[in-house]
This record gives C-alpha cells, sequence and structure tokens, in this order.
C-alpha cells in the first residue's frame, strides 16, 4: 500500500487526487456569479479588498441600498407572483425555499418589495402604462424599489439603460392618477365603499399600510403580563392590544413559530379584532358548540380556551387540507374539546344530525376578504366582482343552515372578515324578515360584559352590530351579528288559572242546557 510523501517532499504542482473539492457557500456561489458576469473592464476596477462595487458602497446613517442580487431576485419572484394565481405570501415562501443564497438582509429587502408592490400595484401599473407590470417583472421590480427608497438608494450601475424609464415613470404626480387608483382597489370595490363610508380616504389610507403581529395569549398556560416579559427578555418589544384581554401586540416580527413560547402553546397568532369574534360567543363551559367555518381553527382554539377546554366543540369545514392542520394546534395549546369535521357542503348529513343539539354555533362566513387587506393586498387584484356575486349566495345559505343547529334560547354569531355591508348586515336583515323566531341582540352590551370597552362612538354609528376598520381599531376588517333562537313561548300562570275558571263556570251551564226540556 502506497503512503503519501511527507508535505516537504512534494514537487512544485503537486495535487492530492483524493482530495474532496472544498464545497462553496451559498454567498460565495452568488459572488462567484456576479464575478463571471463582470465585463473585463468592471474587473479591472474591482478591487477584492476595498470593494468599491457600488453593491459595497457604504450608504449615510438610514439610507438603504439596493444591490443588484436584491433587484434581479426581487424581478425573479415577482415573475411569478405577478400572475395573480395563487396566494402572494404561499408563492412568496416557495421562492425563498428554493432561493438558499440570499442573506437575511436581501431576503427582508426583497419581501418588503413584494409586500409594497402588492399594495400599490394599481398605481405602479398607472406609472408604466402601456407597460403591464406582469410582462416586466424586473422593472416593476426597480420602480417599486425606487418608489419605496428613492432612485438614489439604486446605483447607476444597476439601473443602466432603465434609469431614463424609470425618471419618466416617477414623473407624474399621485394625486394625477382616477380616485381608485390613489385608494389602490378595484373600482367596483371603491364604488361600494364610497357609498357606504363617509370617510372613506381615510379608511383606504389605512388599508395600504401593513399590519402589526397580534398575538391571542392561551390563557389555560399563560397571562399577557408574563408573554410580554418572555418576549422582552428576547429583545422583542410588546404590549398589551386595546380591545381584547389576551391580545399581544408586536411591532416587529420575529420567526416566533421557532420559539419557545409559541412551541409550548402560550401563544397564538391572532388578530385582535378576530379575538373579539370568539367573545361575541360567551361560551360557558359544558357546552355543545359547532364552529361551521372553521378553516384552519383560529377561532376554533380560542372558543375551546374560554370554555377550559370542556364541553364539546364541532369544527366544520370543507378545505380537509385545512382542517387536518387543527389537530397539532390543539394538542400544543392543550384542548381536548375539539372535534374536526370535514363536510361535503352546508347541507351535509353531519350537519343535519346536529340540527336543535347545539347551545352556539359560529358562521365565520367565506367572504371578500376586503377587511384583511393590509395582510393580503393580493387579495385585492385576485378576487372580482363576479365572485362577491357567487359568494353573497354563500353566506345566505350557510347561515340559513347553521341556524337550524340551535336549540331554542341559543346564539348563533354570523361574522366575517369584509367591509362590505352586502356581505354583513344586508344579509342579516334579509335573514331575520325570513325567521321570526330570531332576534338581533346588542354586541357592544356583550362584549362590555366581559370587559371590552369599545368607542361609544362606533355603537352610535353601527348600532348593534359589531365592527371593526383598519382607521378606526388598528385591527382589520370585521363584522359581527349576534342572533338568538326565541324561545317558545309558555303560557303565563294567570292565563293558565283564568282558563281553568272558564272551564269549571262552563260546566253548571252546559248542565242546565242539558236539563232544558227540548
Amino acid at each position: 500500500m502506497a503512503t503519501e510523501k511527507p508535505r516537504s517532499a512534494r514537487k512544485p504542482g503537486y495535487k492530492r487526487q483524493d482530495a474532496p473539492k472544498r464545497k462553496l457557500t451559498d454567498r460565495q456561489k452568488a459572488a462567484k456569479e456576479r464575478w463571471a458576469k463582470m465585463t473585463p473592464e468592471e474587473r479591472q476596477t474591482h478591487d477584492k479588498t476595498k470593494a468599491p462595487n457600488p453593491r459595497m458602497q457604504k450608504q449615510h446613517p438610514g439610507q438603504v441600498r439596493i444591490t443588484s442580487l436584491v433587484v434581479d431576485e426581487l424581478g425573479k419572484a415577482l415573475r411569478t407572483i405577478l400572475k395573480l394565481d395563487g396566494p402572494a405570501d404561499v408563492l412568496m415562501s416557495i421562492y425563498f425555499k428554493n432561493a438558499r443564497h440570499l442573506g437575511p438582509r436581501e431576503r427582508t429587502l426583497i419581501a418588503e418589495g413584494i409586500y409594497y408592490t402588492m399594495r400599490h400595484l394599481s398605481m405602479i401599473t398607472w406609472r408604466m402604462n402601456p407597460v403591464r407590470p406582469d410582462k416586466a417583472p424586473r422593472l416593476t421590480g426597480l420602480l417599486a424599489l425606487a418608489l419605496q427608497h428613492g432612485l438614489d438608494a439604486i446605483h447607476d450601475q444597476i439601473l443602466g439603460k432603465e434609469k431614463e424609464t424609470l425618471k419618466n415613470m416617477l414623473a407624474p404626480k399621485s394625486s394625477d392618477a382616477p380616485k381608485e387608483i390613489q385608494a389602490e382597489v378595484p373600482k367596483w370595490l371603491y364604488d361600494l365603499a364610497v357609498v357606504q363610508y363617509t370617510d372613506h380616504k381615510a379608511l383606504f389610507e389605512a388599508m395600504q399600510e401593513g399590519a402589526p403581529l397580534d398575538l391571542r395569549v392561551n390563557s389555560l398556560k399563560s397571562t399577557p403580563d408574563e408573554v410580554i416579559l418572555e418576549l422582552e427578555e428576547h429583545g422583542v418589544k410588546a404590549e398589551k392590544g386595546i380591545y381584547s384581554p389576551d391580545c399581544v401586540r408586536l411591532f416587529t416580527k420575529p420567526a416566533l413559530t421557532q420559539w419557545p413560547i409559541y412551541k409550548e402553546g402560550k401563544v397564538d397568532v391572532q388578530d385582535e379584532g378576530s379575538q373579539l369574534i370568539a367573545r361575541l360567543m360567551q361560551p360557558k363551559r359544558g357546552e355543545m358548540i359547532c364552529d361551521f367555518c372553521a378553516g384552519a381553527g383560529g377561532k376554533t382554539l380560542a372558543l375551546g380556551a374560554l370554555m377550559k377546554s370542556s364541553g364539546r366543540i364541532y369544527a366544520f369545514d370543507v378545505n380537509e387540507k385545512r382542517l387536518n392542520g387543527l389537530a397539532p394546534r390543539m394538542r400544543r395549546a392543550g384542548l381536548s374539546n375539539i372535534y374536526p369535521v370535514v363536510i361535503r357542503d352546508e347541507h351535509d348529513k353531519h350537519i343535519k344530525r346536529l340540527y336543535g343539539k347545539m347551545d352556539r354555533v359560529l358562521v365565520d362566513a367565506p367572504c371578500s376578504g376586503t377587511g384583511t387587506y393590509r395582510r393580503n393586498p393580493d387579495l385585492k387584484w385576485r378576487f372580482g366582482e363576479e365572485e362577491l356575486n357567487r359568494i353573497n349566495d354563500t353566506q345566505k345559505s350557510v347561515l340559513r343552515s347553521a341556524a337550524k343547529m340551535l336549540k331554542p334560547g341559543g346564539r348563533l354569531v354570523y361574522s366575517t372578515c369584509s367591509i362590505l355591508k352586502r356581505e354583513n348586515q344586508d344579509v342579516i336583515e334579509e335573514f331575520l324578515k325570513e325567521n321570526e323566531d330570531f332576534e338581533l341582540l346588542d354586541a357592544f352590551d356583550i362584549l362590555q360584559k366581559q370587559g371590552v370597552e369599545i368607542n361609544p362612538y362606533q355603537k352610535e354609528r353601527f348600532g348593534e352590530y359589531f365592527v371593526m376598520l383598519p382607521h378606526l381599531n388598528k385591527t382589520d376588517g370585521f363584522f359581527g351579528a349576534v342572533l338568538q333562537k326565541k324561545r317558545a313561548e309558555k303560557p303565563s300562570k294567570r292565563l293558565t288559572q283564568n282558563t281553568s275558571e272558564n272551564a269549571e263556570a262552563k260546566k253548571p251551564a252546559e248542565k242546565k242546557a242539558e236539563e232544558a226540556p227540548k
């Protein structure tokens, strides 16, 4: 067996044949690719030790440095996302999973660029006209970055020939665009909202902002004060919610799902407005409850915690994949009173078996999602007026079917994450006309009894309905109506007594009539 020569005895140019090749890191691979793309002139001026390359130049404090890597990768991501054939957050997650060569800084800038593009796609399209954003994703990304950080944040070498094009696109004033483009919503939605809201301008502006991260504290395992203290130990600033007793609000978005606080089931991610929908149900221990459109189960888990894991909660949904995700969340939250059931539609046999047996039913109806545009800005470009017509019929059908599950005296909460009257008040008013055995309860009084205080102005404005809006409450847009099934009226004691006396008085009269000569 041959032995390898000592290092001192090796000839010049010796290369060990069996030595494995050094594995490059993702960052080194990216640098190698950039070097390969450089012209001979660029390579001559590129000093690796001093790094005068524009992508490495230092910026003034507070100024963002946009690199060619960020521009190129944002263009790649938008090439898929601008097709608008799927949720942007899902497509973005897939993109980042495959883009392992990106560092945390690049990922942040690209993610912010994607969300900015989706929030302001109407204005970007107007500025790019006649070029379509989906046909020029890299140019779209450059325009979004220039609108976000200023054209000076992107070096001329990166801009190249597109600098003049971008200048022309940035020149028009936003105030010159049509009103619905300034509002960053589709025209059909703009026309409906303008009629419904006198403060529509403030509403549209709030819907363009990013949303904070709200957590619902699991009362079975922790308290808001304990959660805030634990977050602060990790350098994350948090504060209690304004309305919900279980809410903790964060203004940064850490990778919370990897932290013990989440894995141990102490918190769950849920908007503060959504937490209050569960409180409208006001569930009691030991009751039979149905979450008719459970989805991923956020409100179901909130109900389970309010019931201290007692009673029985049926979680119905037509989406088996989403419902399957509820089981691990239940275990993490320490809940054993939830029973997920996949149904075919609102007329499924599982529902019919429970007619007249439920103490409370939550109908978190499928809707346009117009209240969630802060979190899902791409939804406004993927959801159309024709879909609204279809889903409006579904809402009415689901409500009718769910109402049959209630016992007399039972409570039903109808909720949506929509800002549109057509999906909310109009649905309830039509239902109440058709069903005289139901009555509308005051949502604000129900919340007040649980220590939830909402501005009295909102009660004056929306009456007995629960309405939360981004510009009024700094939450997503939510609607809730609390309906109660009337009990069958029992005859009063006095009425029973009078009936009995009348019957006794009638007997002698009948006897005399029989004895009278015919």
